[in-house]
């Protein structure tokens, strides 16, 4: 099958985000009163919305976030990105064929758009990714596991789902892309392939990723 539309998750997956940014956020949970390790911040939140820190923090202890808990939790993510972020080892390669075989692609994310965009320029990514190919769970409302994000982005790309490729690393976006009827290609440098059930494919290397997508890298 050659998909009409690869569509990127964007932290773990472009940019090498998730370590820094789960540390930050269990240590401010841990810093609020609501104890929380670097392992229970990836298998709670990873690929989620930040709306899905508090909606878990309330059912699990009736209690409410601070108003500002957003902005400073981003203040502090966007810090450190701009001090260590990296992108993921690769996959400038493998935009750099989509893009010269004509494929389009596109990133749909369960962080803001000014999250998206922070990462974007410290790696350099931002020379693949143009505005109008940027989906974030700001548009929808409801972030993965929730397929809206995805269904949003293949209706604005003019794609049908059927016709697209995901590209995700946590369970939440996994789900989604199933849930949106894509194909969806795990990735499993950090999180498991058991971890991940549903997905079309598994690689832990991005140079396997375009003959994943049936086009082999030349």
């Amino acid at each position: 099958m050659r998909y009409e539309l690869i569509v990127f998750d964007n932290d773990g997956v472009l940019v090498d985000s998730e370590p820094l940014s789960n540390t930050i956020l269990a240590g401010y949970l841990t810093e609020l009163g609501h104890p929380t390790s670097y392992e229970d911040s990836l298998r709670d939140y990873m690929g989620s919305a930040v709306h899905r820190v508090h909606d878990l923090v309330e059912e699990r202890t009736g209690q409410l976030l601070p108003a500002d808990f957003d902005d400073t939790l981003h203040s502090r993510v966007f810090a450190a990105f701009e001090r260590e972020l990296e992108p993921v080892e690769g996959v400038a390669e493998v935009l750099e064929k989509l893009a010269a075989d004509g494929v389009p692609y596109c990133v749909a994310s369960s962080g803001s758009h000014q999250r998206i965009r922070v990462g974007h320029r410290k790696t350099g990514l931002d020379r693949w990714f143009e505005d109008s190919v940027i989906f974030s769970a700001e548009d929808v409302g409801r972030g993965k596991p929730a397929p809206d994000l995805f269904l949003h982005a293949a209706a604005r790309m003019g794609v049908a789902p059927e016709r697209c490729a995901v590209v995700e690393d946590s369970p939440h976006g996994v789900s989604a892309a199933r849930a949106a009827g894509m194909d969806v290609y795990a990735y499993t440098a950090m999180t498991p392939a058991d971890r991940l059930t549903g997905a079309t494919g598994y690689f832990s290397d991005m140079a396997e990723l375009p003959g994943l997508l049936g086009r082999p890298a030349s």
